[in-house]
């Protein structure tokens, strides 16, 4: 069984999907697609930078989006791509929600611009931070916040990326106080983000709630797939429940350790990541060890892609 993944923030880089682009025409139409819908040219950021330009969230979750569809849709020209469930990280959900039909690609494409803005002018720059904690598990890394929260400071888990790496959110000391904790209870690393804004945790609920009236000018089909959602780690097949699920990713951390346990448990064994980089396959590799993984992030990948979509 064959699952698709798609990457959420963090994973751009100026130039990505330039060579899809210039040789594949689907690819180049989702490009064009997403320009018209923005009404400025976000390809043109892209391909050129500047890098601090493409850094900005309200620009780098419509430019990873369009991206990773660009690359799909790159693929689907070679192959039909046929997978059993999909599932995206953070932003990336919405990637996998246009993979499977659930929402048309030039909604999802505006939704994520004004997403974007919501969360960077949910918590005033230089407040919030985010870290990855490395060699604790999960439960540990909890404990380690909830000894720093309080008395109006915020600090909890963001991400729940491998059984040994949960990334944290909150204002800039507590963030700074639970990783300094981590680390006496023995994790190998506390590692500061370079991110804008503390995403996945209650700082961001001002955002959410800007994002509802979007979310309801969007009509949702039920995914001919089904798709792993982030905040519940399990299968959601159902139009009706994907607004709710998507406000609620914006302040709960999102699950993909859990996910993809979930997936195994599915009977997936092939994971097919489609976006710029390869951090979740590399994220699948510790969940799951003996999961066969591939990423596609530009065109020389398309035929391993292809060959790989075509065996499972």
């Amino acid at each position: 069984m064959l699952a698709l993944l798609f990457p959420g923030q963090g994973a751009q880089r100026v130039g990505m999907g330039r060579d899809v682009f210039e040789r594949s025409q689907a690819a180049r139409e989702i490009f064009e697609a997403a320009d018209t819908a923005l009404g400025f040219s976000l390809s043109k950021i892209i391909f050129e930078g500047p890098e601090s330009e493409l850094r900005r969230t309200e620009l780098q979750q419509p430019a990873i989006l369009t991206t990773s569809i660009a690359l799909l849709r790159a693929l689907e020209e070679i192959v039909p791509v046929l997978p059993d469930f999909v599932l995206g990280h953070s932003l990336g959900e919405y990637s996998a929600l246009v993979a499977v039909e659930a929402i048309g690609f030039e909604d999802a494409v505006r939704v994520v611009h004004a997403r974007g803005a919501f969360m960077q002018e949910a918590v005033p720059e230089g407040r919030g931070a985010m870290a990855a904690i490395l060699g604790l598990t999960a439960d540990e890394v909890v404990a380690c916040c909830a000894e720093v929260s309080g008395d109006g400071m915020v600090v909890a888990p963001a991400n729940y990326n491998s059984p040994a790496q949960t990334v944290i959110a909150g204002h800039v000391e507590a963030v700074e106080r639970a990783s300094a904790l981590a680390l006496d209870r023995g994790a190998k690393r506390a590692v500061p983000l370079d991110v804008s804004a503390p995403f996945h945790c209650s700082l961001m609920r001002a955002a959410a709630e800007k994002l509802v009236p979007e979310l309801g000018q969007i009509r949702f089909r039920d995914p001919r797939v089904p798709v792993i959602s982030n905040v519940e780690a399990c299968e959601n097949r159902s139009a009706a429940r994907i607004p709710s699920l998507l406000k609620a990713q914006v302040t709960a951390p999102v699950r993909f350790c859990e996910s993809v346990e979930t997936l195994v448990s599915q009977g997936v064994t092939q994971f097919l990541e489609i976006g710029p980089g390869s951090v979740l396959t590399g994220l699948v590799a510790r969940i799951q060890r003996r999961a066969q993984r591939v990423n596609l992030s530009d065109f020389d990948g398309l035929e391993g892609a292809a060959a790989f979509a075509a065996g499972a």
